[in-house]
């Protein structure tokens, strides 16, 4: 009998974003905005936390569901945030926005069950289901009238009393999607009648271009007895992908079972991590890095967006979140090929749309997380290509 791992593991998809970045990696002529993250180190005062933390001697376990401290401020954050009421009791700290995902699929998911994910998403998020034995039913988005579209009725329909889970990313990665609150109500209330569980994926919710502060959550619906798990992080926000540092946001009723299932992964996130999230919410520098990212962001949204609208030859719908443009070519059917010519042949480093699953073949997506002039040079590379 052959050593193998079980047949949902084999079955997992390889990451066809690090496919593209290991052909590009190692040289240094490439302009890169194939990940997820921008090019800035996380800002002096959270390292400073995070280095008086492990200086101050703390290196040992503290409580799975995180420092007392960061729970509080956690909570206040999102309260205030979201215009909602947050217990810090309805908080558990993570090893990452990606633990918590996996912790909250544990938390429901058992073999067999039937999870609907709007697509194109992040593989990560569709795949932690798949994981655990899942059914997926992946439901794609639209492009109706040159933007991203969720067709709601027919998400409805697909949402069966047998579904025991939806997932929903919005801001949505990698298509910048977002949901309006009448849109997310009529979601929830749907979930509710039917007992459909209800995972919102909203680690973009400070990356919106529409004038606000912040994307709606569907928190701002949820009844204290609702089926709803929120999923968030410290990597966008406040450029902490590194640090691998995030929360859930949970039912009361299922907070006796979340220490166990977190003591089972990580056991907790490490304390003087920990701090660096204390900081970033409490200090009010953070609120200032989150307003200078987004202004960056902004910026380079702007030169990246423009420059795509001026060749020609591109479909780029609109989108108000997250950080990418999300495209395709007119001639450029092969995501693939195209990913692979235009970093070994131009230098320029893209993310297949394909690696977001079917729905995204044809696509490509593009980080604008990077200063404009590095965006100008992947315009230009771009260009270069188009005219070949």
């Amino acid at each position: 009998m052959s050593a193998t791992a079980r047949p949902q593991v084999s079955a997992l998809s390889s990451s066809r974003i690090r496919d593209i970045a290991n052909a590009g990696m190692g040289r240094t002529d490439i302009a890169a905005f194939w990940f997820g993250e921008g090019d800035e180190v996380t800002p002096q005062f959270i390292r400073e936390a995070a280095q008086n933390a492990l200086a101050d001697g703390e290196t040992f376990y503290v409580h799975n569901l995180g420092l007392p401290q960061l729970r509080e401020a956690v909570a206040a954050y999102e309260s205030r945030l979201q215009a909602i009421s947050t217990s810090p009791e309805q908080i558990a700290i993570t090893g990452s926005g990606v633990s918590a995902l996996m912790i909250a699929n544990q938390l429901i998911v058992s073999p067999g069950d039937k999870v609907v994910v709007i697509t194109p998403i992040w593989p990560n998020i569709a795949e932690a289901p798949r994981l655990l034995g899942a059914e997926i039913v992946r439901f794609p988005l639209s492009v109706a009238d040159g933007k991203w579209s969720l067709d709601l009725d027919r998400l409805l329909d697909a949402l069966t009393p047998d579904t025991r889970m939806v997932i929903v990313n919005a801001p949505n990665n990698p298509t910048g999607f977002t949901i309006d609150q009448d849109t997310q109500k009529i979601i929830l209330d749907h979930c509710r009648k039917h007992g459909i569980w209800v995972l919102s994926d909203e680690v973009y919710e400070r990356l919106i271009f529409d004038g606000s502060s912040a994307a709606p959550s569907m928190l701002r619906h949820a009844e204290p007895d609702d089926r709803i798990i929120r999923v968030n992080s410290f990597s966008k926000s406040w450029r902490m992908t590194g640090w691998r540092l995030g929360w859930l946001t949970l039912p009361r009723a299922m907070m006796a079972d979340v220490p166990k299932v977190i003591e089972y992964n990580t056991s907790c996130a490490p304390s003087f991590i920990q701090k660096g999230g204390l900081a970033a919410l409490t200090d009010p520098r953070g609120e200032e890095t989150i307003a200078a990212l987004k202004s960056g962001l902004t910026a380079s949204r702007s030169t990246l967006l423009d420059g795509l609208a001026r060749m020609g030859r591109i479909e780029i719908p609109d989108a108000d979140g997250a950080m990418y443009a999300f495209f395709r070519i007119d001639g450029a059917p092969d995501d693939m090929a195209t990913a692979t010519t235009l970093v070994t042949d131009y230098g320029l480093g893209l993310a297949p749309g394909s690696a977001f699953g079917p729905e995204g073949e044809g696509w490509l997506r593009w980080c604008f997380a990077a200063k404009p002039e590095k965006i100008a040079i992947g315009l230009e590379r771009l260009e270069r290509f188009l005219n070949r």
